[in-house]
């Protein structure tokens, strides 16, 4: 990939803070589309942030329709990723699986299952034996239903970033890695200049795809995105005796405790509620022993698996698990794409393309307004995503 030198070009058309899969994807959209001299401007290496974790999620199982159309769209654009842009993710369609201990969970994600099979999305509502079936590690005690869709999966995020990265600099993308930005130029109602530790760019548009640092950057240019880092946690197994079953990725709902294959072991994860907000991703097992508590009532054969590795990163979370996507109303050359609130791997290919659009002017495939990150400064309603983890 073009450029990791110790400056940046001193002008751009478009400047991109952000170079994991966001602002990765963005970048390949934009120089697919023929929009030349393009800066991906990234603080650590390509990938680093939250893109760095080892595997990511792909699912289309959401209770909000848009999210449903940001999974549905770029789950074909994983499946196509080996074609488009040209590389292998290991997308694994293992399928999703929710599992739910209470009556109005179920409820809840019966009304979510029809939702999406409206759009398109082949999930249904199961009983706690087929769920069994799929995951043989489930006990069925306590376990009301289950929501299913087999075409979600898993993938791996850095080969991700790569693929959209070798794709995008073949193209004439210039990447700045280990270049941070320090500040941002207006005039007007125009962002006019990035402020590096490498130097100045002049530029016509600036797009935020920074995730967990996003507060940062809006607020150098004055745009308010709400965004705030979480730590999240994740360990594995040591490697399992063959024959290991292949299980769908499955999510125990009311712990947020959840559990996959990992090359030839588990990778256990569950999302700490006492954990505070920063930028800090130091692993500390620690956090294990909530997996494990969730594990003995859920899924008793984990709880006492040997774990021998450990990964922590940053979540983007804003106000209401939504993401924020969206051109500022203020400074209409600053667009921003971030606060994905743990989707934003799943839903980058679909966001690069709406990314796309709105520099373009053209109309996006869904109505992104609702995503706008002014919703929480005009009191527009804001509608929160149920099927969080």
């Amino acid at each position: 990939m073009s450029s990791s030198s110790r400056t940046v070009p001193p002008t751009a058309d478009v400047v991109i803070v952000g170079g994991g899969v966001m602002g990765t994807s963005i970048a390949f959209h934009l120089a697919e589309a023929g929009i030349h001299n393009i800066v991906v401007v990234e603080r650590g290496e390509l990938g680093s942030g939250s893109s760095g974790k080892p595997i990511g999620g792909v699912r289309a199982q959401f209770s909000d329709p848009l999210n449903i159309a940001l999974g549905s769209r770029s789950l074909r654009a994983w499946q196509d990723f080996p074609q488009r842009p040209g590389a292998d993710i290991r997308l694994d369609s293992v399928g999703y699986l929710f599992l739910l201990t209470s009556e109005q969970q179920a409820a809840d994600f019966e009304t979510g299952v029809h939702l999406q099979n409206s759009l398109g999305v082949p999930s249904r509502m199961i009983g706690p034996r087929e769920a069994q079936q799929l995951c043989p590690y489930l006990s069925t005690d306590g376990l009301v239903a289950a929501a299913y869709s087999p075409t979600d999966g898993h993938a791996r995020p850095g080969l991700a970033v790569q693929g959209y990265a070798r794709a995008a600099a073949r193209a004439g993308v210039v990447f700045a890695p280990h270049t941070a930005v320090t500040g941002l130029d207006t005039t007007g109602d125009q962002v006019t200049a990035v402020h590096t530790d490498h130097g100045r760019i002049s530029c016509s548009t600036v797009i935020c795809a920074a995730g967990a640092w996003s507060a940062r950057i809006g607020a150098m240019a004055g745009v308010h995105l709400p965004v705030r880092p979480v730590r999240r946690q994740l360990a594995f197994t040591a490697p399992l005796a063959p024959p290991a079953p292949r299980i769908p990725f499955t999510i125990d709902f009311a712990s947020t405790a959840y559990f996959h294959n990992s090359d030839d072991g588990l990778l256990f994860g569950l999302a700490d509620p006492e954990q505070a907000d920063g930028f800090d991703t130091t692993w500390t097992p620690d956090w294990l022993r909530l997996f494990r508590a969730a594990a003995r009532r859920r899924a008793p054969a984990l709880a006492d698996m040997e774990t021998h590795d450990g990964w922590a990163g940053l979540y983007e979370v804003t106000p209401d698990h939504n993401a924020l996507i969206g051109r500022s109303g203020a400074l209409p050359n600053f667009l921003y794409a971030t606060g994905f609130s743990g989707h934003g791997f799943l839903q980058a290919p679909a966001v690069g393309e709406i990314m796309r659009d709105l520099h373009l002017d053209r109309t996006p495939f869904v109505d992104v307004t609702p995503l706008s990150a002014d919703r929480f400064t005009t009191g527009a309603a804001t509608r929160p995503e149920a099927h969080v983890v």
